[in-house]
């Protein structure tokens, strides 16, 4: 048994090597500024979806992390550093979310006239229990910090371009009924389950599970790139059996082999749990958003929670 639990091991580590070299892509976004009208930078996907709800025909707003590629160790480019340099408005997370970002406003001019947006800024914040400073930077999968982040970006803009405010008000407005009808979905039918515990790849979805009286145990930390360890993959095991879960949830921008050698070992399944870090290619052909990608998560985890 003890062999058995080792050769499992060595070959999760192996895995997990390989899941490493696949992350950190150099790409970088080759979206162009546009005249005429509120030129805004956006860090990562879900800033960028609530930027054009919001800004709409006025706006043209460009993310930074292309599909397909995982945003926690990407970090920009030079072409990124002259869109975010010559733009009206730059969106970011904060939290912690992106380790680039200072540098990058350390580097601005005195004289610089671009409108900074810490979207996550007066969002309901949960303090890491490594470190009490630091904050859980994955606060857009609550759907009301998303309303407040949402928020944040309407009043950049009507401040970058006064004479459209009652338009941003408006959009503003609309986006966030359909973020309050998420949440009121998601409090129904996940108040419903009888189950209350999920097995996820990666620690991103705390305040999915503050909000929905969820609890989470992870393979890896708040990164999904941080390395689990022995203890990790026990306590992961012990977890699935105490709790009697059916699936380990992995997510679609990071290599799923490490969730589903573990699924294998603890004769589980995998499934999706998106934490909507940025959209596949496929998603984007798809149309999919915030919102429809939400709603999947919220179909798996009513599945996995019976």
């Amino acid at each position: 048994m003890i062999r058995s639990k080792k050769v499992l091991y060595i070959a999760v580590m192996a895995i997990f090597a390989v899941i490493l070299t696949g992350c950190g892509s150099a790409a970088s976004s080759k979206a162009n500024l546009v005249q005429g009208k509120v030129n805004v930078v956006t860090s990562f996907y879900p800033l960028y979806e609530f930027t054009q709800a919001i800004g709409g025909e006025y706006v043209n707003a460009i993310n930074l992390v292309p599909a397909g590629v995982e945003p926690h160790d990407w970090s920009p480019k030079s072409r990124d550093i002259k869109n975010m340099t010559q733009a009206q408005v730059f969106v970011y997370q904060g939290a912690g979310f992106e380790g680039w970002v200072k540098d990058f406003l350390g580097s601005l001019s005195p004289d610089s006239t671009l409108k900074v947006v810490e979207a996550s800024k007066g969002a309901d914040l949960i303090k890491t229990s490594e470190n009490k400073e630091e904050f859980d930077p994955h606060a857009w999968l609550s759907p009301l910090n998303a309303v407040k982040m949402a928020n944040n970006i309407k009043m950049a803009l009507i401040s970058a371009d006064p004479a459209h405010k009652d338009v941003f008000e408006q959009n503003y407005a609309n986006y966030a009924a359909k973020l309050t009808d998420l949440d009121a979905r998601y409090k129904k039918e996940l108040g419903q389950t009888s189950k209350k515990e999920i097995a996820v790849s990666h620690q991103a979805f705390a305040y999915l599970c503050r909000d929905y009286g969820l609890t989470q145990l992870a393979i890896m930390g708040l990164s999904p790139d941080a390395e689990p360890t022995a203890q990790d993959l026990k306590k992961m095991n012990e977890y699935i059996k105490d709790h009697n879960l059916k699936y380990i949830f992995f997510e679609e921008l990071v290599s799923d082999k490490l969730a589903k050698t573990l699924a294998k070992d603890a004769k589980v399944d995998t499934m999706v749990l998106n934490p909507i870090e940025g959209l596949t290619q496929e998603q984007v052909k798809a149309g999919d958003n915030y919102i429809s990608i939400m709603d999947k998560n919220l179909k798996n985890l009513v599945i996995a929670l019976q």
